[in-house]
């Protein structure tokens, strides 16, 4: 037994120092500087996951703004001078901006590669969602949400909010019910119902029960989404594999026809699917789980860190409440409870520079996306003062919190300043300098570019809309008003938005209105 452990132990030394001798990379003349790391096949992979700003400063101030890191048997050459940015974005006949989310996509969500060159589908899906989530699409979408929204707050949610009685609850697991069923009424619609249905209430319940379960399963699965990004297949993870097959068959096209007011993206998407693709059923309906969760894994702590910083500043909660009310004047919206909604269009909600201030510094503090290409071959990238050669297959990498945090852009860049995205008029602030220099890029949660995410108007002016109504129909607090901001939880770093460590108690109730 103890001679077979050290037959067993001397094997893995052996691989390890002959990977170390043989099979790490070497640097060629004119690459970028590189960081192989220790550990065969991941690399820098622990390192970078456990501390990514603070892992990618370290390898920044060591190298220099562009450095090469072995991650998980990738070679990520990450860019991090913002002056150099654009060359990433003009590269488009070397770097492919396609490739990595198609293979992510297709590995997270088990539906076919959606890639046309692998012949599956012919559908163009970038120009699909900004077709149905921008321009006048999206006056519907805002319009739907508008109702939806007031329907969760005001109706749908048990037990239902009182002007006497205050409420309690967890402020993430508040936006994660409001925001996930009201987007998932916007976008795929309700069950036929008629209003004359004597068993309405008792079947919207019946309803809402079922979008909660979706919910469930839909958490279920975001929670080893970073392991699946990573590489890991879906079948370790039993309870996560089951919840995606759930969310499966409730998103299967022969269930969505019993649903009305189906959004256009939906509707379209439903379309090409049955005319432009090889799909089966279920691949079909998992290519529409890729759409709710893109819809709401970032939406939802976007929402939370918005309110929550809200919270926490008196002078930012009396500024967004002022012109909140001085929108629904102007607008000549009256807040009531007899059943009367609120009606705000996309031009009235575009005119409250305040609530954009807020929900963009709320997401320069939170967002930890990144933004990836592939080199289609070997080439020569051209920055602005130097150019370093790039081997075919490797990824150029942008890491934007990295621009976010920096103090010679953001004065005090840990601090929530509200009015931080405001000019000295109380309009939208687009100056931002860097050594004297004024930047192009320099809020950056969305992407930059081509793959710039086509779903960011719609993701902003729906956490806008449940700000305009959060202050209008409630009073809202913190149960503890000195909590300490909730850390960020590092295990989503690249992906977007990241949740909170932990979840923070307020609690709110009905204005006497």
């Amino acid at each position: 037994m103890f001679l077979a452990s050290w037959i067993w132990g001397a094997a893995v030394i052996l691989c390890c120092v002959s990977w170390f001798l043989l099979g790490r990379r070497r640097r060629r003349q004119g690459e970028p500087p590189l960081e192989n790391g220790f550990l065969p096949y991941l690399g820098c992979a622990l390192q970078f996951g456990a501390n990514p700003l603070e892992f990618l400063k370290e390898k920044q101030k060591k190298h220099g703004h562009i450095f090469t890191c072995h991650v998980a048997g990738k070679y990520i050459h990450f860019l991090t001078d913002p002056f150099s940015y654009h060359a990433l974005m003009r590269q488009g006949k070397y770097l492919d901006w396609k490739k990595f989310h198609f293979a992510t996509s297709a590995k997270a969500f088990g539906h076919g590669s959606i890639d046309p060159a692998e012949g599956n589908t012919t559908e163009n899906f970038h120009q699909t969602f900004i077709r149905t989530l921008q321009g006048n699409a999206l006056d519907a979408l805002v319009e739907a949400t508008m109702e939806n929204l007031q329907y969760v707050m005001l109706q749908s949610r048990a037990p239902k909010p009182q002007s006497n009685t205050w409420v309690t609850e967890g402020l993430y697991t508040f936006c994660c019910q409001v925001m996930f069923e009201s987007g998932f009424l916007t976008l795929f619609g309700k069950e036929f119902h008629s209003n004359n249905d004597k068993n309405l209430s008792s079947k919207q319940e019946t309803e809402r029960a079922h979008i909660l379960n979706a919910l469930e399963n839909f958490k279920e699965f975001d929670k080893i989404f970073p392991a699946l990004v990573a590489g890991l297949p879906i079948h370790l993870f039993k309870s996560a594999h089951s919840a995606r097959e759930k969310l499966g068959e409730a998103l299967l096209h022969k269930n969505l026809l019993k649903r009305d007011n189906l959004s256009e993206l939906v509707t379209l998407r439903m379309f090409l699917n049955d005319t432009l693709s090889t799909f089966d059923d279920m691949e079909k309906a998992k290519t529409h789980v890729a759409v709710l969760w893109a819809s709401q894994a970032n939406t939802i702590p976007a929402t939370f860190w918005t309110l929550f910083y809200l919270l926490k500043s008196p002078e930012a909660m009396k500024a967004a409440t002022k012109e909140v009310q001085d929108v629904l004047e102007s607008a000549e919206e009256s807040i009531s409870l007899d059943g009367k909604h609120i009606s705000l269009n996309r031009k009235q909600l575009d005119n409250m520079p305040i609530l954009d201030s807020i929900i963009k510094e709320a997401m320069r503090l939170s967002s930890a996306s990144m933004t990836f290409r592939v080199a289609k071959e070997d080439f020569t990238l051209h920055l602005e003062n130097d150019f370093y050669n790039i081997r075919k297959d490797d990824i150029v990498a942008l890491y934007p919190q990295l621009l976010h945090f920096d103090p010679e852009i953001y004065a005090d860049p840990l601090t929530f300043k509200h009015d931080r995205f405001l000019n000295e008029k109380g309009e939208e602030k687009t100056d931002f300098y860097r050594n004297g220099r004024k930047l192009k890029h320099y809020y950056m949660p969305f992407g930059a570019g081509i793959a710039k995410c086509p779903g960011r108007l719609f993701a902003v002016h729906e956490i806008k809309q449940f700000l305009a109504l959060i202050l209008s129909y409630f009073e809202i607090e913190l149960v503890d008003s000195n909590v300490k901001c909730p850390s960020l939880d590092q295990s989503r770093a690249g992906l977007g938005i990241l949740q909170p460590s932990n979840d923070v108690d307020f609690r709110y109730r009905l204005k006497c209105l």
